[in-house]
């Protein structure tokens, strides 16, 4: 066993750890994993880049935003800001016919594409500000592109004790395309003069869209998507390189006997693959109907936090909490972005396999809520004072934003990616994921073009936005309480048990076998909110 082996050995707590053969862990999956992770960097930068743009003297004075009012201000940066989302929107949901009909793969390297053309126009727009929407959207269409099919790729080729880890390094790029996209901000504004302090940084936008288009080159396609499209000679030649095993090795059979198993189930239930049939699966099969709706309930809720609020509009939160000057507030702005990476990082090393999705939803939903409230308090008992030094309580304040990011990158951030895209069952994962990512999409949507109105308009300073988004957080408690089942160190192929649906195929497998003389009571398992097997039982024939 190598060091890297023996080190998630100690490190990561689960079954699945203890049982599988330590080959799997090796270099190959973690760089297939980081590869597809730069659409998340994408993601990040193209996020962070655009507050701090919003607030430049070059930029506003050319785009004819420094003479305007209050409200119309932000109206227009709600307008450049939200514009992305839009064609994030639309992205998320035309990739799922790229990644089905042509591969994950493929799909990735299409979104890079298509980014790279949007963050060229917006650095080229020099003040023209229809430029900088159609920019914003085409890179809007890579960007949500990517945020679909990324987690899906990852999922698809992780080993299941540490997919949660893998998956969520995508959240980890996310935050780490924010720090950057912030220095970048601040040394733009320290270094540069002129135009090149607000183009440079849009012009950097495209660098993760062109890591991901050449190192997605290098990767193989996911070797579930291989077998789902019948090639099973390529997927186990796949499997086999990903897992570092030989193709003959039990665990490689194993695994593609459950890959299968469940397309077999699948096509079981339903029979068809037309877009119809598929959404006929996923809405009438009760264990399927339930995963899409928790998907879809989960992107909301983790837009809902306000997380984006501070993303888009960090600069200004600061100087609304006392921080005066541009350079002041963007450089606080990067402190923000480094708390975020920092304790993304201790969550996928320490929790995302070992704490688990559940209980990380759980505490942080409280945590996240205490945070919000304590700033919106604050901005409406003892708000700053222009001139004056900042009170005690406003550095508690500023100190409450920092572990709100700290709080959601140890749950609601790199957990809801992982969950989305492990749950699905084979046939319907890239149409679900699309479906959650369109979704996450849309609320950041309707948070980007909010948060500017509610900060001038909620209250005195905006105090109503935090108590807001602090109502949310201690909602999604309940939620999660009752809704939302342990999966870590569960197969992929597991998620069916865990669900119901495989005990559906049986049944339905065992009233054919009765209707031609084979009657044999198949046990089924049942596995319960914790994520463990409970019991051997009995399925009823019809």
């Amino acid at each position: 066993m190598g060091l890297g082996e023996r080190f998630l050995h100690k490190i990561i707590h689960n079954e699945a750890m203890k049982e599988d053969p330590p080959e799997i862990y090796g270099w190959r999956v973690f760089a297939l994993a980081c590869s597809a992770c730069f659409g998340g960097m994408l993601f990040g930068v193209d996020i962070g880049i655009i507050g701090g743009v919003l607030t430049l003297p070059a930029f506003t004075e050319d785009y004819g935003i420094s003479h305007l009012s209050k409200v119309a201000k932000a109206d227009l940066h709600a307008n450049i800001v939200s514009t992305l989302q839009a064609g994030c929107f639309v992205g998320a949901l035309f990739a799922v016919y790229i990644a089905e009909k042509i591969g994950r793969r493929w799909g990735l390297i299409a979104a890079a594409a298509v980014a790279i053309v949007g963050c060229v126009l917006q650095a080229a727009g020099s003040g023209v500000i229809a430029v900088m929407y159609v920019g914003r959207f085409l890179a809007g269409l890579g960007v949500g592109a990517a945020s679909m099919v990324c987690p899906l790729y990852v999922s698809e080729n992780a080993p299941r004790a540490i997919r949660g880890g893998l998956t969520g390094i995508y959240q980890l790029f996310i935050v780490t395309g924010v720090m950057l996209a912030f220095w970048i901000n601040y040394g733009s504004l320290l270094h540069m003069e002129g135009k090149a302090t607000y183009i440079v940084p849009l012009a950097m936008q495209a660098l993760p869209a062109l890591l991901l288009l050449v190192s997605m080159w290098l990767c193989n396609e996911s070797p579930r998507w291989l077998a789902k499209a019948d090639r099973w000679e390529e997927a186990t030649k796949t499997l086999a390189r990903v897992r570092n095993l030989p193709q003959t090795h039990d665990y490689v059979r194993g695994e593609l006997a459950e890959i299968a198993a469940q397309l077999e189930h699948e096509r079981l239930l339903v029979g068809g693959a037309k877009t119809m049939d598929l959404l006929r699966e996923m809405w009438t099969i009760p264990g399927n109907r339930k995963r899409t709706l928790i998907s879809i309930a989960l992107m909301v809720c983790q837009q809902m936090t306000g997380t984006n609020a501070v993303n888009y509009y960090a600069p200004q939160i600061f100087q609304g909490l006392g921080i005066t000057g541009n350079a002041t507030s963007l450089f606080a702005t990067g402190v923000y972005g480094i708390v975020k990476m920092i304790t993304c990082v201790a969550f996928l090393l320490f929790a995302a396999d070992s704490l688990g999705r559940r209980r990380s939803l759980l505490w942080t939903s409280i945590a996240q809520g205490t945070a919000m409230f304590y700033i919106g308090l604050y901005v409406r008992i003892d708000p700053p004072v222009a001139g004056k030094t900042i009170s005690a309580a406003g550095y508690v304040a500023l100190v409450c934003v920092f572990l709100f990011a700290g709080f959601f990158q140890f749950g609601w951030g790199p957990v809801c990616w992982i969950y989305v895209s492990e749950i699905p069952t084979a046939r319907l994962r890239s149409l679900n994921v699309a479906i959650a990512a369109a979704t996450q999409w849309f609320f950041n949507f309707v948070v980007a073009r909010a948060t500017p109105n509610m900060l001038a308009t909620v209250g005195r300073a905006g105090y109503g936005a935090f108590l807001i988004y602090g109502s949310f957080c201690f909602s999604m408690f309940f939620f999660v309480w009752f809704f939302i089942p342990e999966t870590k160190g569960l197969s992929l192929e597991k998620m069916d048990d865990l669900f119901g649906v495989t005990e559906l195929a049986k049944a339905i497998d065992e009233e054919a076998g009765s209707r031609h003389g084979s009657a044999a009571s198949a046990p089924a398992r049942e596995i319960g909110l914790d994520g463990k097997e409970m019991r051997a039982e009995h399925i009823e024939r019809k």
